[in-house]
C-alpha cells in the first residue's frame, strides 16, 4: 500500500523556509523534513495540509499552490509526497508537538541530514519556473550574447546553451562570455551534452541529450553543479531518477514545427508521466510563457523551450 503525505512550504520575508526535526521513535528520527503528514481516508491534500500544519504547529493556512509530487519506495514503505507552496499563512508557527524547528534558505540545507523523498523539493524550491534554451547560434557571437542579455533583462535565470554545430573552440569563448552575462545577473548556465567543456569553464550545469543520458550508468560529476537531461518517456525519466540527474525536461507536450515527426504527449500523458517521477520536471514543445500555469497544474516544476523566451 502506498501512503498518500502531503508537505508544505512556509517562507518568510527574507525567503528562508521552514524545516521540522522528525521526533526520536519515529521513521528517520533525527532528519529535517518539510512539515506535513499522512492524507487520511477521504480527505483532499489541502484539507490535509491544513489539519496537518494546524495540528503541528498552530497555524492556519490560506491559498496553496502546487510544487511537486514525488513518489518515493522506502525499504519500510512507498509513499507519495504532494509538496505545496504556503502562500499565506495566520499564527507563528510552534513546534505544538515539541518538534524542533528551523528557518533555512534552500541553499544553506545541502548538508542537512532529510528524508531521501525531502531532497528533490530542496532542488524544486531551487530552480526557476522557466528554463531557456538558446537557439542555435548562426555564426554571430554577438547578436548570440545580446539575446542573452535579452533573456537575463526579462527575468530568466536558468538558460540551457545548446550549439551542437560550432567547433569546440569557438563553442567555449562564446560559453565563457554568455557565463560572464549569467554569472553577473545571479542566473545560471548550464552547457548542452559537452560535459568536460562544462567541467572545464566551471559553467553550473550540464544537461544530457536522452541519447548520452541513456548512455551512462552514473551521475558523471558530483552535485557541486546542476545536471539536467532531455526525457520523452517512462524509461529516460527511470534512467535520469537512477542516475541522480537533478531535474529532467519532458516533452513534446504539444506538437511542434522543429520536430514535426515526434509524437505530441498532451497533458494527460505529461502529467502521468511527471507523476511517476522523483525529480523535477519541465514541460517542453510547443509551449509559450503562458502555459506555465497550465504546467504547474499538470505537476512540473515550469516550462522549457527556445521559441517560447526568443519570439
Amino acid at each position: 500500500m502506498t501512503l498518500q503525505v502531503v508537505a508544505g512550504i512556509l517562507s518568510d520575508a527574507s525567503g528562508r523556509v521552514l524545516f521540522a526535526q522528525r521526533p526520536a521513535g519515529a521513521h528517520l528520527a533525527g532528519t529535517w523534513e518539510f512539515p506535513g503528514g499522512k492524507i487520511e481516508s477521504g480527505e483532499s491534500a489541502q484539507a490535509a495540509l491544513q489539519r496537518e500544519l494546524h495540528e503541528e504547529l498552530g497555524i492556519d493556512i490560506g491559498a496553496i499552490e502546487p510544487l511537486i509530487s514525488i513518489p518515493w519506495h522506502y525499504p519500510e514503505k512507498s509513499i507519495v509526497l504532494h509538496v505545496f507552496h504556503v502562500l499565506g499563512f495566520r499564527g507563528e508557527p510552534h513546534g505544538h508537538q515539541q518538534q524542533a524547528l528551523r528557518w533555512l534558505q534552500p541553499h544553506e540545507t545541502l548538508d542537512l541530514p532529510m528524508p531521501p523523498a525531502d531532497r528533490p523539493i530542496v532542488t524544486a524550491l531551487r530552480l526557476p519556473r522557466h528554463y531557456a534554451i538558446t537557439a542555435e547560434p548562426l555564426g554571430n557571437a554577438a547578436e548570440f550574447l545580446a539575446d542573452i542579455d535579452h533573456l537575463l533583462a526579462s527575468g530568466i535565470r536558468l538558460i540551457q546553451l545548446r550549439a551542437k554545430h560550432l567547433p569546440v573552440d569557438r563553442l567555449a569563448e562564446l560559453a565563457a562570455a554568455a557565463h560572464a552575462r549569467t554569472r553577473d545577473a545571479g542566473a545560471m548556465l548550464l552547457l548542452n551534452g559537452n560535459i568536460m567543456l562544462a567541467c572545464k569553464l566551471d559553467l553550473d550545469g550540464v544537461h544530457l541529450p536522452s541519447a548520452d543520458l541513456m548512455r551512462l550508468d552514473a551521475r558523471p560529476f558530483e552535485t557541486n553543479r546542476w545536471l539536467a537531461a532531455s526525457c520523452h518517456d517512462e524509461h529516460e525519466l527511470a534512467r535520469a531518477a537512477k542516475i541522480g540527474v537533478d531535474f529532467a525536461v519532458l516533452g513534446p507536450v504539444q506538437p511542434t514545427s522543429s520536430h514535426p515527426r515526434a509524437a505530441a504527449l498532451g497533458w494527460a500523458r505529461f502529467e502521468a508521466l511527471c507523476a511517476a517521477a522523483p525529480l523535477p520536471v519541465y514541460a517542453l514543445g510547443g509551449l509559450c510563457r503562458d502555459d506555465v500555469a497550465q504546467a504547474i497544474q499538470a505537476g512540473a516544476q515550469g516550462i522549457a523551450g527556445i521559441s517560447a523566451f526568443h519570439s
